[in-house]
């Protein structure tokens, strides 16, 4: 449970609640991020009609020389593969990027930018980087850039230690108890 450390609240799994400190920042740091996100989703629909994830993929495929696959793009934006299908079909659809089975590996799907996606970038990014620069780096000095910089990094990298997303198995859905498979009348009684 996030919140005062108490004896009630320890748990075996987790361990003892957050101190008030660690509550602070964690709570500073989410406000901080949604801020910033929503700002940026409002500046990039009016300025590209394009969602916050939909800048991300096209932003990194941009970043790159040819293409990526699936798997990579989903680790790289931190998003479900269910999701990425769906925002990836979007934007497709809309002439921004393109999608083709890997000659290598038949499960693959390699998804490359258009000349359309990386206008719209180069459209979008100058808007992107005024919000950004105004909310986030704005308020801070140069000092605190860099410490900001290191700690996030830091935290950043513990966090990609762990598996990727698209490592974690997907759960299945349990089956019916063999009584509920059983067509009526099918039952012995």
């Amino acid at each position: 449970m996030v919140g005062l450390p108490s004896d009630a609240d320890a748990d075996a799994d987790s361990g003892p609640a957050l101190d008030p400190q660690q509550l602070g920042v964690y709570f500073a740091l989410m406000e901080a991020v949604s801020l910033l996100q929503h700002q940026v989703e409002v500046q990039l629909r009016a300025e590209g009609d394009i969602s916050y994830v939909q800048f991300q993929l096209l932003a990194r495929l941009a970043s790159v020389d040819g293409h990526l696959t699936m798997t990579q793009l989903a680790d790289g934006v931190v998003y479900s593969r269910s999701g990425l299908t769906y925002q990836a079909g979007l934007l497709e659809k809309a002439g921004l990027i393109t999608r083709r089975p890997s000659p290598d590996d038949e499960r693959s799907t390699l998804v490359a930018v258009t000349e359309e996606g990386l206008a719209l970038v180069g459209r979008v990014l100058p808007g992107h980087v005024e919000v950004t620069r105004r909310l986030l780096f704005e308020p801070l000095s140069d000092d605190d850039l860099h410490h900001l910089g290191d700690i996030m990094t830091r935290v950043r990298d513990h966090m990609r230690a762990q598996p990727p997303r698209s490592a974690v198995p997907r759960r299945r859905r349990p089956n019916p108890p063999p009584a509920a498979q059983a067509a009526p009348g099918d039952r012995d009684g």
